[in-house]
């Protein structure tokens, strides 16, 4: 059995001597002066964002392609990808003359399918998950013959991907005290941490993750590969949505990855901004999952100085997804707030409450009538930073309001924002569910078929995020005798659910 030594040893040797710039470009490692200065720390942005493909997957993919002997490239090559692998497995098929096909799933970005096929792969849309798409491409290259070639774990993958890590060590003036690696199969983080740790050892190597798609940060936990439910994945960072980490991503990851970092969507949407703030680029969420991290990890921490690398691993973002992120970065960088607050239902109320808000700009005002007695306001307000939330709550409070602070609802910030009108007062037996299913075309209308025509529908509010998920806010009208029937009959559609009926944002504005 090799040795730890011997095994990076020959993860350099395959990194040194790739054919990965025949169609790959060394990427710049960028001084980020605006993220130190908030950080106070010393970022570098590694910008596989400026690849060809807009993605550092090309590196992997021909890694592996080249090395294919010339007996086996007739048949072609295939492979499964949410997206960016595809295109890297393309462009180099490509530049080798070789048959691609390519099998993404339904929810894939259209600007990712149709950039595959541009480059000239057959693209098969197949299943709602990677694992879906992966199946499917596994039955044809039994039938064909084509070569699969691995998003993340084989040997001249990760080496291919591991020439970043060797790029950021040759470019970086001095040595990084940590190098932040989004992961999804693990395939980057594992050459880059083979490489970086066989040159310097005491280089932190730290990976970030989705809270929701978290493979390797639960392998880590266990010390053995786990599979996570791929129908509960997080598919917002869709390019990291991966149910298990590789086999051998694993096995370098548990020798050489420092730490973990999780992060959720509201802080990639903030790291979004953050690159866009700094290089007037727009990333994909998995592509700024390492910035987020990096933050998350520096406010964590009271640290000194220090030099950090982040990797910005991609931008094939669709353009419909941008209302999404924009709304959401805000609540990432803790620059809005949303409150729920009660006032006197008569005359000069409104202009009393915003005397007391002062100054600060308001980003939303709704309200309806319900009542004579007492009004309830939603109102999102803009603040600078998160300490500022807790003085716009004791002024408020301080004045006599009573305030709800739905700053972390997701109801609120998914539904009720985008919602007008007052409640349905003759209903006295409503309750309320959000749903999440996989946002592809006529996943809306399944959702209602799977529903059925058996219970009476109170409310209903969808609106297209262009998220890979689709969020459903919905009402019934139920008795107390059917409402384990109805539970039943929501956990058989099996897509994700959670009772709303007691949520202050559906009790406070919609009831």
């Amino acid at each position: 059995m090799a040795t730890h030594k011997e095994v990076l040893e020959s993860y350099v040797k395959k990194i040194l001597t790739s054919r990965v710039y025949e169609v790959a470009t060394e990427t710049p490692l960028d001084f980020a002066p605006q993220i130190s200065s908030r950080l106070g720390a010393e970022v570098f942005l590694k910008r596989e964002d400026l690849q060809p493909i807009f993605s550092f997957k090309n590196r992997g993919a021909y890694a592996k392609i080249s090395n294919i002997p010339n007996g086996q490239r007739k048949k072609g090559v295939i492979a499964a990808s949410a997206g960016n692998h595809a295109q890297g497995v393309a462009v180099a098929a490509a530049h080798l003359n070789i048959d691609a096909t390519i099998v993404m799933g339904l929810n894939t970005p259209e600007i990712k399918v149709e950039a595959v096929r541009r480059l000239g792969a057959k693209v098969i849309l197949h299943g709602d998950t990677y694992d879906d798409a992966l199946d499917y491409m596994k039955k044809l290259s039994r039938n064909s013959g084509a070569v699969i070639i691995p998003p993340y774990d084989d040997p001249d993958v990760i080496a291919g991907q591991g020439t970043v890590g060797m790029e950021i060590l040759n470019q970086i003036p001095g040595i990084p005290d940590a190098i932040f690696v989004p992961v999804g199969g693990g395939g980057l983080i594992a050459g880059v941490a083979a490489y970086a740790k066989y040159l310097n050892p005491y280089i932190r190597i730290i990976g970030v993750e989705s809270e929701g798609s978290d493979c390797l940060n639960q392998a880590l936990r266990a010390n053995r590969r786990v599979r996570l439910n791929s129908e509960q994945l997080d598919l917002f960072a869709d390019g990291v949505s991966v149910a298990q980490v590789g086999r051998l991503p694993f096995l370098l990851a548990r020798n050489y990855v420092d730490e973990m970092v999780l992060v959720d969507t509201d802080e990639i949407c903030a790291a979004i901004k953050d690159i866009f703030d700094e290089t007037r680029s727009i990333a994909e969420p998995a592509g700024a999952l390492a910035i987020a991290g990096m933050k998350k990890y520096i406010f964590a921490r009271a640290r000194g100085y220090e030099r950090y690398v982040a990797i910005v691993s991609g931008a094939n973002v669709n353009f419909d997804r941008l209302r999404h992120i924009s709304e959401r970065a805000e609540y990432g960088e803790h620059r809005e707030v949303l409150f729920g607050i009660t006032i006197p239902e008569k005359k000069g109320s409104f202009r009393r409450l915003c005397k007391v808000l002062g100054k600060r700009p308001i980003t939303e005002f709704n309200y309806r009538y319900q009542n004579p007695q007492k009004a309830e306001v939603f109102m999102g307000l803009k603040i600078s930073e998160d300490s500022q939330r807790n003085k716009v709550l004791s002024n408020l409070n301080e004045s006599g309001y009573v305030v709800e602070d739905m700053t972390g609802n997701e109801m609120a910030k998914l539904h009720l924002r985008h919602m007008v009108g007052g409640g349905r007062p003759e209903i006295n037996s409503e309750l309320v569910y959000r749903f999440e299913f996989p946002e592809r075309p006529g996943a809306l209308r399944q959702f209602l078929d799977q529903l059925g025509k058996t219970w009476n529908i109170t409310l209903f509010h969808y609106r297209n995020h262009g998220a890979a998920w689709g969020r459903v806010l919905v009402g019934f009208d139920v008795s107390e005798r059917n409402r384990r029937r109805l539970v039943q009959t929501l956990r058989s559609i099996g897509y994700r659910f959670w009772e709303e009926t007691n949520n202050p944002a559906y009790t406070k504005f919609l009831r």
